[in-house]
């Protein structure tokens, strides 16, 4: 699908999406603001750091059944605006409240989340939402390069002002699509149409269910670029503006090669573009393992990055087009919690086999995500044997 040819709703929620991950810093200085202002120790500013997270990941797996229930336009608002009147609180409320607001936050962003990405989906016919995806993601690393720099200055003048402006901004995006958002489409469903549980549909597509086994795999691998990788560059002499760079060298990729690559494989099978994808993150991570080097770092990155550009946007939609209309949002949050997994398992993983036997975490590494491109494969296989096992075929 041409950009052109793109829906208004699409382009209104990647708007959005900028806005929000730009105004997304809060996550960011946590665990400075809990061991700063809030005078936590950093164990016990950590586990509370951890239940956002985990409040994260249960909004992927379940919220998507609150929108494919109630309609994704009338769950997004709800979420945004309960989600962002709770950020605009947290400065104000005592320490103890922030054990169950932060989660619960956590919770509403990413159900919020679910739905937006299920309202893109709905809005474009099955086969051309790789392009959706991509615009989406390219908005979302845009303002994710806007924010820590955004959120740094707010934090030199009050974290209070942080919470803030963060909360206040959520709203202003909620108004917003409120006024845009079409109140009878993409989100509403023929409720003629026949219906299945969520549970059973997955169950019975074993292509899907091996898929996923990928997905958990190769992102505990691309999430060391956040956990061991600057312990790695740290550990081998590196100054910390290599890594910065490194991280920066990937976003930028990301938003300059994604959208056109994207439209670029438009028309190529699912399968085997996101195997070739987790195949070079594998190749990546471990060409992370040569004698450390500006050149040799970089070159990583970029070939880890290429994996990503191929695989995100590419499963993201197979996994959309896979669902009945009806089942669009709990697919999305399936996806989405699977592939935000590593957020949870690769820190603690990547570490204790860094700390075990430092020379063998990027082989492992490496090992896991040639593992995941495997279950790719063996995915393509189950779907072709069992066609009519799944929601979709593609």
């Amino acid at each position: 699908m041409d950009l052109r040819d793109l829906p208004r709703v699409v382009w209104a929620l990647a708007l959005a999406r900028f806005v929000s991950s730009a105004s997304s810093f809060t996550m960011l200085f946590l665990t400075l603001y809990l061991t700063g202002p809030r005078d936590l120790s950093t164990t016990t500013a950590g586990l509370l750091a951890g239940s956002v997270g985990v409040g994260m990941l249960a909004g992927y797996f379940t919220g998507g059944r609150w929108g494919d229930r109630f309609g994704h336009r009338r769950v997004l608002l709800t979420a945004s605006s309960a989600g962002g009147l709770m950020l605009v609180a947290v400065p104000f409320v005592p320490l103890w409240v922030l054990w169950v607001l932060l989660p619960v936050q956590s919770y509403l962003a990413a159900t919020g989340g679910v739905s937006s990405g299920a309202l893109s989906a709905l809005a474009v016919p099955r086969g051309g939402r790789r392009t959706s995806v991509a615009v989406g993601r390219a908005a979302s690393n845009a303002g994710f390069v806007l924010g820590p720099p955004i959120g740094a200055l707010l934090v030199t003048w009050s974290y209070d002002a942080m919470f803030v402006v963060d909360g206040l901004a959520v709203i202003v995006v909620r108004l917003a699509l409120s006024r845009v958002l079409p109140k009878d489409a993409p989100d509403v469903v023929d409720h003629d149409a026949p219906r299945g549980g969520f549970l059973r549909a997955v169950r019975a597509d074993r292509a899907l269910l091996v898929l996923m086994v990928g997905v958990v795999l190769v992102d505990l691998v691309y999430r060391q670029l956040y956990s061991t990788l600057p312990l790695h560059l740290r550990d081998e002499g590196q100054p910390v503006w290599l890594y910065a760079t490194v991280i920066a060298v990937g976003s930028g990729l990301i938003l300059v090669l994604e959208i056109p690559v994207t439209q670029w494989l438009q028309g190529r099978a699912a399968y085997g573009v996101i195997a070739l994808g987790y195949a070079l993150v594998g190749v990546g991570a471990a060409m992370f393992a040569l004698p450390v080097s500006v050149v040799t770092v970089l070159l990583a990155m970029v070939v880890l990055t290429a994996g990503e550009i191929l695989y995100k946007t590419t499963a993201t939609a197979h996994v959309l087009d896979q669902a009945p209309d009806h089942l669009v949002g709990q697919y999305q949050g399936l996806y989405t919690g699977a592939a935000t997994s590593g957020t949870l398992l690769a820190a603690p993983v990547g570490t204790a086999v860094y700390a075990a036997a430092p020379g063998l975490l990027w082989p492992v590494m490496a090992a896991l995500a040639l593992a995941a491109s495997a279950f790719v494969l063996l995915s393509r296989r189950v779907a072709l044997d069992h066609p009519g096992r799944t929601a979709r075929t593609q």
